[in-house]
């Protein structure tokens, strides 16, 4: 299996009759998704792809990807670099009902009008999923370190603020 470019759609059940397998890469310029999601994509999308029928005679296609991206860590505002590595494994539908069909071990994945799979967006969904929620460094490369974090209490000028609610309370005594 050679290192190549691979396509933008893919037909899983033709690549499934043939067990194909995909091992290429997506350029960084190519995720244009992702990298308005991160700081900026930092490499290619590394990407190994299996087609098969499982036993239950449902297409299946099976795989791995890998990129390097830059995160704004949201306790220090400094870029760092994640690297995001997601595995997959979906079956074709074709109609909505299908869904419920499936067995859990898979992820529906819709083909187009011609029985194709966009197979760059399919990737880029699964990349964007795998991003955290709140991108951080660890603690022992954060320039924010854990004393200089403040949990749970106010500033003394906002403490000596008069309670804007006081007013109700001497409503309610009426």
């Amino acid at each position: 299996m050679q290192k190549v470019k691979l396509p933008l759609t893919v037909d899983p059940v033709k690549d499934a009759q043939r067990r194909l397998d995909y091992v290429g890469y997506y350029a960084a310029n190519q995720l244009e998704r992702l990298a308005e999601s991160v700081g900026k994509v930092l490499s290619d999308a590394q990407v190994t792809l299996s087609f098969f029928i499982d036993p239950q005679k449902l297409v299946v296609m099976e795989g791995r990807v890998v990129v390097d991206v830059e995160l704004i860590c949201q306790r220090c505002n400094q870029p760092f670099v994640q690297v995001l590595d997601c595995n997959f494994r979906y079956t074709p539908i074709t109609n909505p009902a299908q869904i419920d069909e499936l067995p859990e071990i898979y992820e529906p994945v819709e083909l187009n009008q011609f029985g194709e799979i966009d197979l760059i967006s399919t990737i880029e969904d699964e990349l964007i999923l795998s991003l955290p929620i709140v991108p951080m460094h660890s603690s022992e490369h954060c320039e924010v370190s854990v004393a200089e974090q403040v949990f749970g209490s106010l500033p003394e000028e906002s403490a000596k603020k008069p309670n804007p609610f006081a007013v109700l309370a001497s409503l309610k005594q009426k």
